[in-house]
């Protein structure tokens, strides 16, 4: 089980958290890079040695970028997309909110495309649901879950082409997990056919502003 780390926390908020992902970077599928919902307006001096630090070992560097479900303009999206390529090396993306049904194929292809040949070593597409299949074939890797413990235990269910995929190519980020559960957490993405997950404590509104307890050397 390989780990995807949204780490949606400054650097100068928490700089221990971003060193210490340097030092499990055999253990990271990658990290994502959270200026401000975006690359920023400017480039955040903050943010260039800790994206650096993880280049360097070894670790993919994935810019957020928001897709609000197919409804931003493309211009805005290949904006993003060059600005954290530009500013902060990012040789990949995390393509947040994206849209889920065939409706959408034509944007996301567009958006894909245009990072491709702009250098994406790797695309993160995070509908946050089961997709179209035919949106696998435009990410490395797709989020099929991202919500709360509660509903992964209750509601999950997945269609019969999520069993046929390589489990490294599918994603489940889980948040609301008691502390007590981690353990079964983190063990739940592989029985459920994907290879990798993130999987935290914390709730909304940002579960992500901290490292997840399944970090090699952290105990669930």
């Amino acid at each position: 089980m390989m780990l995807l780390v949204p780490l949606y926390v400054h650097p100068a908020e928490d700089p221990v958290a971003w060193r210490r992902l340097t030092e499990v970077a055999d253990d990271l599928y990658g990290v994502v890079l959270n200026v401000a919902d975006g690359p920023g307006a400017a480039p955040d001096q903050a943010f260039l040695e800790p994206a650096r630090a993880l280049r360097s070992a070894g670790v993919r560097v994935l810019g957020y970028v928001d897709l609000d479900y197919g409804a931003r303009p493309a211009a805005a999206v290949v904006r993003d997309i060059e600005c954290h390529r530009d500013w902060y090396g990012a040789e990949g993306f995390f393509l947040d909110r994206a849209p889920a049904d065939r409706t959408g194929l034509p944007f996301v292809r567009q958006v894909s495309r245009t990072a491709r040949r702009g250098g994406a070593t790797t695309l993160v597409l995070n509908p946050g649901v089961h997709p179209a299949p035919g949106y696998l074939r435009l990410a490395d890797l797709v989020v099929t879950f991202e919500g709360h413990w509660t509903t992964y235990v209750s509601a999950f269910t997945r269609p019969a082409w999520a069993d046929r995929q390589p489990p490294e190519r599918l994603c489940h980020l889980v948040y609301g997990v008691p502390e007590a559960l981690l353990a079964l957490a983190l063990r739940t993405p592989g029985e459920r056919g994907a290879g990798v997950c993130c999987v935290v404590e914390r709730e909304l509104p940002n579960p992500w502003a901290a490292l997840p307890p399944a970090l090699p050397g952290k105990t669930p």
